[in-house]
């Protein structure tokens, strides 16, 4: 039980980021977007660095070479169908073509929340330190995409309290999931190895496919090298939680 309570705590921890979205009216657009960007720097670092030193090495102690590669890539498969299909993608300027309508953008970000707390669950039931590394990992990729989400419903017609109130509503499904995941994968008797390195491939697909496009967008060399300078503080950041025995 003491791995519920961790579960939901950390899913409503991340579910309350959704309010970030109101530093999107207080700051300019230009700061904003400047912002932003290095905020999906930092993203796309952490979660590279999260799969790679944490999610894979964790699962690789339980999991054949084989194995451990062909889950890494069915996570990597499977976010690929979930985008195309569900037209769920990661929007970090408010004015995502995907995200044309308000309404389609809280379905996507429900969708994306859900999945993210099953990714909180399994990964707080196979140790609750690889549990805290996956949340700060969701945590750190929630900043930019609360942005981009909250953009896009003000975007759409909605008021400033109503994008924040239905940006939160969405926000909470990650504790359903949560919930959901705990509650489905406890009572499996099975290996949860391989639910991480599906994890890992989910998150190197959302760093590849739409973070990592988005910091190439940048043409200036001084904020190319800002970017990458973050880009890789968070890998650094995911790797020395490794010398606080988070790990």
């Amino acid at each position: 039980m003491n791995n519920l309570i961790l579960i939901i705590l950390a899913s409503i921890l991340v579910s309350i980021f959704s309010f970030i979205g109101i530093f999107v009216v207080l700051m300019k657009k230009k700061n904003l977007q400047r912002t932003t960007l290095i905020l999906v720097s930092l993203s796309a670092g952490a979660l590279i660095g999260g799969a790679f030193f944490h999610l894979i090495p964790e699962a690789s102690e339980s999991l054949s070479i084989d194995k451990l590669f062909i889950f890494v890539l069915v996570g990597f498969i499977l976010f690929f169908i979930i985008e195309k299909v569900l037209h769920w993608r990661h929007c970090h300027n408010g004015e995502c073509d995907i995200h044309s309508f308000a309404h389609m953008s809280l379905f996507g970000d429900g969708i994306h929340n859900f999945i993210d707390g099953l990714i909180i669950a399994s990964s707080f039931l196979v140790n609750y330190k690889i549990g805290i590394i996956t949340t700060f990992a969701i945590i750190i990729h929630e900043v930019p995409q609360e942005f981009g989400d909250f953009g896009v419903l003000i975007h759409g017609g909605f008021t400033k309290k109503r994008a924040l109130l239905f940006n939160f509503i969405s926000g909470l499904i990650a504790v359903i999931g949560a919930v959901m995941g705990y509650f489905i994968f406890s009572n499996l008797n099975f290996d949860y190895s391989f639910l991480l390195a599906i994890a890992a491939g989910g998150f190197l697909y959302v760093s590849s496919s739409d973070l990592i496009p988005e910091i190439r967008k940048e043409m200036k060399i001084k904020k190319s090298l800002i970017n990458i300078s973050v880009f890789l503080l968070g890998l650094l950041m995911m790797y020395l939680l490794k010398f606080f025995g988070l790990s």
